[in-house]
C-alpha cells in the first residue's frame, strides 16, 4: 500500500469522527438524548467520550506521515506554529463571537480552552517532538506523561496540605490549576474538560497516533497484526490500570488515554482489514468528510451557535423553531425526534464535504 492510500484510510477514520462529532454535538434538545450519545457525568466511559481522543489520535498519525520528509529548519516550526495558533483562534472565535450586537461576549465571561484549541495545543507540542524525538523517545515521554499525571493527581497534596482525589471536587490537581488560573473562563464553574493541566495527557493521545502512524508507514511488514497487537495490549493495559486511575474523560486520566488509544487503533485495524487487505470500497463517504475535517467540524459550530441563539419568534430560536416545526410529531419518541434532528444535520454536512471533495476544494487549516 502506497502513502497516498494508507493517508486515505485515515481520511475515513478522521471522516467518521468529525461526523460522530457534530452527531453528539448537535441533539434536537439535550434534555432528551440517548445514553449513549452522552458523555459519562464523571468516571466511565461512553461511546461519545471515544470520539474527541479518536481525533488527537488521528493527528498524531497525521503528523507522522505530513512531517515525517520535512526539514529540521526554522521554516518547518514556523509553519507548525503558525497552524497551532490558527486552530487557537479558531476556537476563541467560536466562543468570542455573537449573531448579535455587539457581535462579541464578555470577555469576562469568555470560555478560554474548548476543542480547537486543544488540538491547536496538542498538535504543537507533538509535531515539535516528533521533529526531534526517535520513535524509543517518543514511547518514552508518553509512558512518562501517563504515570506521572498519575502519581501528581494520586498522591501529592496540595499546596494547602489537602490530600488530592480523583472526583470532581476541588481538590483534584486538574480542576486546582484550571480554578486557580482561569477563574470564570471555564466550561463549568468547578471544572473544564479541556483544562489546562488534562491538556499534557492529551499529548500522550497525539503520540499514541504517532507511534501507530509509524506501523501505517513500514513497507514489507504485516500491519494489520501489529495494529491488533498494538490495540490489545492498549486496551489491557488501559483496563488494568483503571484499578487505580478511573477511567474519566473530563480529566484525561492516563488509563482513557489507553484504553481510547486501544479502540482508535482496532477500529483502524478494522478499516484497514477491509479497505486495504480485502480490497472493498467502503466509508468512501467518510473520506469526503475526512479531507475538509477541521472546516466542516468548524463550520457546524459555528452554524449551530447562530441556530441556538438567533431567534426567530421571541419565544424561539431558529434550532428550536426546526426542531419542534419539523421534528416533534406526535409519532415519534422524543429522544426518536432529537436523535432524527441530529443525523439530519450530520446528512448535511457530509453532502457538503462531497461536494467540496468532488470540487477539488481543500481548505487546510
Amino acid at each position: 500500500m502506497d502513502v497516498k492510500q494508507r493517508i486515505e484510510s485515515v481520511d475515513i477514520l478522521r471522516g467518521f469522527t468529525i461526523a460522530a462529532m457534530i452527531l453528539v454535538n448537535t441533539p434536537g434538545t439535550w434534555s432528551k438524548v440517548y445514553a449513549p450519545l452522552l458523555h459519562a457525568n464523571w468516571h466511565g466511559l461512553t461511546p461519545t467520550d471515544l470520539i474527541f481522543p479518536f481525533f488527537l489520535f488521528i493527528v498524531g498519525i497525521s503528523i507522522s506521515f505530513a512531517y515525517k520528509n520535512k526539514p529540521n529548519k526554522a521554516n518547518t516550526y514556523k509553519k507548525i506554529i503558525i497552524r497551532s495558533l490558527k486552530l487557537i483562534g479558531l476556537g476563541l472565535f467560536l466562543g468570542l463571537f455573537l449573531p448579535y450586537p455587539p457581535f462579541v461576549k464578555d470577555f469576562e465571561i469568555l470560555r478560554f480552552p474548548g476543542v480547537l484549541q486543544r488540538i491547536g495545543v496538542v498538535f504543537l507540542v507533538s509535531a515539535v517532538l516528533f521533529m526531534n524525538c526517535n520513535w524509543k523517545t517518543l514511547l518514552t515521554i508518553g509512558l512518562s506523561i501517563l504515570i506521572g499525571y498519575w502519581l501528581l493527581l494520586g498522591f501529592v497534596p496540595l499546596p494547602d496540605g489537602t490530600l488530592p482525589t480523583f472526583d470532581r471536587a476541588p481538590n483534584n490537581w486538574a480542576n486546582y490549576i484550571d480554578l486557580n488560573v482561569l477563574g470564570k473562563h471555564m466550561w463549568k464553574p468547578d471544572y473544564d474538560p479541556e483544562g489546562i493541566l488534562s491538556t499534557l495527557p492529551a499529548v500522550a493521545t497525539c503520540i499514541s497516533g504517532i507511534l501507530v502512524g509509524r506501523i501505517l508507514a513500514k513497507t514489507n511488514f504485516n500491519k494489520l497484526a501489529y495494529l491488533v497487537i498494538t490495540a490489545v495490549l492498549l486496551l489491557v493495559s488501559g483496563y488494568v490500570f483503571s484499578i487505580w486511575f478511573p477511567i474519566n474523560k473530563a480529566i484525561w486520566s492516563s488509563s482513557f488515554v489507553l484504553v481510547t488509544s486501544g479502540w482508535a487503533t482496532l477500529i483502524l485495524a478494522f478499516i484497514y482489514y477491509l479497505t486495504d487487505v480485502l480490497q472493498f470500497k467502503i466509508g468512501t463517504v467518510f473520506k469526503y468528510v475526512g479531507s475538509n475535517a477541521i472546516t466542516i467540524f468548524f463550520l457546524s459550530s459555528f452554524v449551530s451557535k447562530c441556530f441556538y441563539l438567533i431567534k426567530v419568534t421571541p419565544e424561539q430560536s431558529i434550532h428550536s423553531w426546526l426542531y419542534h416545526t419539523i421534528y416533534v410529531q406526535p409519532f415519534l419518541a422524543d429522544k426518536l425526534s432529537s436523535l432524527l434532528y441530529a443525523l439530519s444535520v450530520v446528512l448535511f454536512y457530509m453532502a457538503l464535504g462531497y461536494v467540496l471533495y468532488k470540487k477539488k476544494i481543500f481548505i487546510k487549516v
